[in-house]
C-alpha cells in the first residue's frame, strides 16, 4: 500500500465557468487555468501521482501543451487511473477538502463523489470531499482563490 498528497489552487476571476469535482457550479466567477481549472480534480490526480512517485499533473500534462487547453480535468484523471493501473496500482480511497468562502458546495458534494467515483471505477464510499471555509482569512476568505487538498491509498493488485 502507498499514501500520496496533492494540493492545487487557482486564482477566482470573471467570465469562467466554476467547475469543481467535474461539476459546473453557478457563481459569477470561474477557476483561472490552462485546463478547466478544477482545483479538486487537480490535487486527486497528484495525490495519486504522487503515491505511484510519477511527479505531478504539471510533469504529465503541461499547461505549455496546446492539447490541454481547456480540458476537462475529469479526462485527466481518467488518464492518471490509467497511468496506476498499468503500473498494477488501485485506488483504495481518496479524502479531500476544498477551501473556498463561497460559493456554498454542500449541494454539489455528493456528485462530485459521483464524478470521481465512476471515473476512478470505484464505489463512491471510497471517495470523501468536504468543504471548509477560512471565515474569511486569506485568499480564499477574500475570494481570490479557491484551494484543494488532496489524500489517497493505493494498493498493488498486480506483481
Amino acid at each position: 500500500m502507498r499514501i500520496g498528497i496533492g494540493f492545487d489552487v487557482h486564482k477566482l476571476v470573471l467570465g469562467r465557468k466554476l467547475v469543481l469535482g467535474g461539476v459546473v457550479i453557478p457563481f459569477e466567477k470561474g477557476l483561472l487555468g490552462h485546463s478547466d481549472a478544477d482545483v479538486l480534480v487537480h490535487a486527486i490526480n497528484d495525490a495519486l501521482l504522487g503515491a505511484c512517485a510519477l511527479g505531478d499533473i504539471g510533469k504529465h500534462f503541461p499547461d505549455t501543451d496546446p492539447e490541454y487547453k481547456d480540458i476537462d480535468s475529469i479526462i485527466l484523471l481518467k488518464k492518471v487511473k490509467d497511468l496506476l493501473k498499468d503500473r498494477g496500482y488501485r485506488v483504495i480511497n481518496v479524502d479531500s477538502v476544498i477551501c473556498a468562502q463561497r460559493p456554498k458546495l454542500a449541494p454539489y458534494i455528493d456528485e462530485m463523489r459521483r464524478n470521481i467515483a465512476d471515473t476512478l471505477g470505484i464505489a463512491v464510499e471510497q471517495i470523501s470531499i468536504k468543504a471548509t471555509t477560512t471565515e474569511g482569512l486569506g485568499f480564499e476568505g477574500r475570494e481570490e482563490g479557491i484551494s484543494a487538498q488532496a489524500v489517497c491509498l493505493i494498493e498493488k493488485f498486480l506483481d
